[in-house]
C-alpha cells in the first residue's frame, strides 16, 4: 500500500506563493507515489468566519480551481470537502476528551493567528479547539504524511500527542506517528517585508493574478529602505526582492552575482524587480491558463469535489468504526 497524505486548505480566499512553496508544489509532486487527500477545510474556516459563510462557500470553487490550476489531478489526489465528511466531526468530539484547554492555548501557531486576527477578546470556543479538528482530519484516513507550511509543526505536533493519548488510554497501537513535511522552501515573507506571506494581511501574491497585477506588486516589494540611489551598497539581508529570487529564480549563480553587485553599489532595485517579474510570470502564466479553462465549467469542478468527498466518507467510516470498536462506545 502506497503511504497516506492528508493536506489541505481552509477556502478563505485564493492561494498565493506561500500555498505553493508551503506544500502545494510538494502535493504535486507526491500525488504518484502517495494515496493523496486533499482537504478543504470550509467547517475549520468557519471557526473565525461563522458569519460570512457565503464566503467559506464561494472560496470552495476557488480553491479547487488553484489545486487543479497548479497540478493536482483528482485522478491521483482525493480533493474533498470537509463539512460533507461527518465522521471526522465526531472523532473530533472523542478526541476533545483527550487534550487540555491549557494544552490548546499553549499552541503556538493558536497562540500567533488569535493575535493576527484580534481575537483575544472574543474567542470562539470553536476557534480554539480547532487543532482537535484537525487532528481527527489527519488521524482519520490514517496518513503518515502532511505536507504544510513550517508554522503547522505546532498542530502536527499535537495531533500525535492525540494519537499516543488515545493509543495509551485504550492499549492499542491503532494510530501511527505522522510526519510532516516542509515545503520547498521556508516561510515566504510577504511583499510588504512582514514574516509571512497571508491572505488576512494583504501581502500576497496570488497564483491566479495576472502579469499587470504580479508586475504591480513586485514593484511594491520592500527592499533596502537606505538604497535609495543605485551607486548606494544595498542590503541584502530582509531585502523581499532577493528572498523571492533566492526561492523561485533557478539560476541561481547569477543570482549570487546580483547579490554581489546591489551590495558593493551600482545596481537599482528595478532592475532586480524587473527580473523577479519575469521570474514569476514564467512559473505563474502556465498556472493561470488551466485555471481559466476549468472555470469555464464551474459545476464540473464541484463534482470534482462530491466525487472525492464521497471517496472520502468510506475512508473516514471505516476509521471511525475501528476506533469505536477499540474504545468500546456504541451498541
Amino acid at each position: 500500500m502506497k503511504p497516506i497524505i492528508l493536506t489541505g486548505d481552509r477556502p478563505t480566499g485564493p492561494l498565493h506563493l506561500g500555498h505553493y512553496v508551503g506544500s502545494l508544489k510538494n502535493r504535486v509532486d507526491l500525488q504518484d507515489s502517495h494515496d493523496q487527500y486533499i482537504i478543504i477545510a470550509d467547517v475549520q474556516a468557519l471557526t473565525d468566519n461563522y458569519d460570512d459563510t457565503t464566503k467559506v462557500r464561494d472560496n470552495i470553487l476557488q480553491v479547487t480551481l488553484d489545486y487543479l490550476a497548479a497540478g493536482i489531478d483528482p485522478a491521483k489526489s482525493t480533493i474533498f470537502v470537509q463539512s460533507e465528511l461527518p465522521e471526522l466531526f465526531e472523532m473530533t468530539t472523542y478526541f476533545m476528551n483527550l487534550v487540555t484547554v491549557a494544552r490548546l492555548e499553549r499552541n503556538p501557531t493558536v497562540k500567533t493567528e488569535i493575535q493576527q486576527k484580534n481575537l483575544e477578546k472574543s474567542l470562539p470556543a470553536g476557534f480554539l479547539t480547532y487543532p482537535v479538528s484537525q487532528a481527527a482530519d489527519i488521524l482519520g484516513f490514517k496518513a503518515n504524511l502532511v505536507p504544510a507550511g513550517e508554522d503547522q509543526n505546532p498542530m502536527i505536533e499535537q495531533t500525535n500527542e492525540i494519537a499516543q493519548r488515545f493509543n495509551h488510554i485504550y492499549k492499542t497501537d491503532f494510530f501511527k506517528p505522522v510526519k510532516g513535511m516542509p515545503g520547498v522552501a521556508g516561510r515566504l515573507p510577504g511583499i510588504d517585508g512582514k514574516a509571512k506571506m497571508s491572505k488576512s494581511l494583504g501581502n500576497a501574491i496570488y497564483l491566479s493574478d495576472d502579469a499587470d497585477t504580479i508586475k504591480k506588486k513586485v514593484q511594491k516589494m520592500y527592499t533596502d529602505p537606505g538604497h535609495i540611489r543605485i551607486e548606494d551598497p544595498g542590503k541584502v539581508e530582509g531585502n523581499v526582492v532577493f528572498s523571492f529570487l533566492d526561492v523561485f529564480d533557478p539560476r541561481k549563480e547569477e543570482v549570487a552575482a546580483l547579490k554581489e553587485h546591489y551590495q558593493r553599489g551600482g545596481l537599482g532595485d528595478g532592475t532586480l524587480k524587473v527580473r523577479l517579474t519575469e521570474v514569476l510570470n514564467t512559473i505563474i502564466a502556465p498556472m493561470r491558463e488551466r485555471r481559466a479553462q476549468y472555470a469555464q465549467d464551474p459545476q464540473a469542478v464541484l463534482k470534482i469535489c462530491k466525487e472525492g468527498s464521497l471517496k472520502a466518507q468510506e475512508k473516514t467510516r471505516q476509521t471511525l468504526k475501528e476506533m469505536k470498536a477499540i474504545m468500546g462506545v456504541g451498541l
